[in-house]
């Protein structure tokens, strides 16, 4: 018995030990409906008040480790601008997220229907097997509600997506959301398989440029 105490303990300290693994997670939506807010609720356990937000330049960036079954995570989260001028500048950061969180104000019918539109940008420029998660946040103004919760539950199936309700004001369900997210990252090996190294690089003299002699040996995930 107290062999295996010990080889748990041990077990117990490598784990504690280990590097996290980092997962790339992004919240897209139309402006105002709360992503930056769910973003510094999630990470700083603050409310970003309506008065005192700024509508997101690009993107913004936060990191948050999380612990889940004695093991850490580094998560690595992207606010994207909601505004239409800002689609270009974005589209680039759909490139190696293991999740996405697609945001709507259940207060503003427009924010939902505009999800079908996100949805289309997502498959463009994100891989096929990063989970999605579809948020209905401002549950705090329920008697202002524009969109049902079987209506948002059916969206959600239709993309194979998940879903949730939540108040990034009184931080209802957001910690939840989050957690569940990497839990399904977690439960699909595909979305965090290990970056090998490419086995070389030469010089190519007709264009004048260092070229990587096999670019398929990169993965298509990254950790960034």
């Amino acid at each position: 018995m107290a062999d295996m105490a010990d080889t748990q303990s041990v077990s117990s300290i490598s784990t504690r030990n280990e590097p996290p693994q980092t997962f790339k997670l992004l919240l897209i939506g139309n402006s105002s409906v709360g992503k930056s807010s769910l973003l510094v609720r999630f990470t700083d356990n603050d409310f970003l008040a309506e008065e005192d937000a700024n509508a997101t330049i690009g993107v913004d960036f936060k990191v948050k480790y999380i612990q889940i079954k004695d093991k850490r995570y580094k998560l690595s989260i992207w606010d994207t601008a909601g505004q239409e001028r800002f689609r270009t500048l974005t589209s680039s950061y759909y490139r190696g997220a293991q999740g996405v969180i697609l945001v709507y104000d259940f207060t503003n019918r427009e924010s939902f229907d505009k999800l079908r539109v996100w949805f289309q940008e997502l498959n463009t420029y994100s891989t096929s097997d990063a989970i999605k998660i579809i948020v209905g946040n401002k549950t705090d103004l329920d008697h202002h509600r524009k969109v049902s919760t079987d209506e948002a539950k059916s969206l959600a199936e239709n993309y194979n997506a998940m879903f949730v309700e939540c108040s990034a004001k009184l931080s209802t369900g957001v910690n939840d959301l989050f957690h569940d997210l990497v839990q399904k990252i977690i439960d699909t090996p595909s979305l965090h398989n290990p970056i090998p190294k490419p086995t070389g690089a030469f010089f190519d003299s007709q264009t004048g440029s260092v070229r990587i002699s096999d670019s398929n040996t990169f993965s298509r995930y990254c950790s960034c």
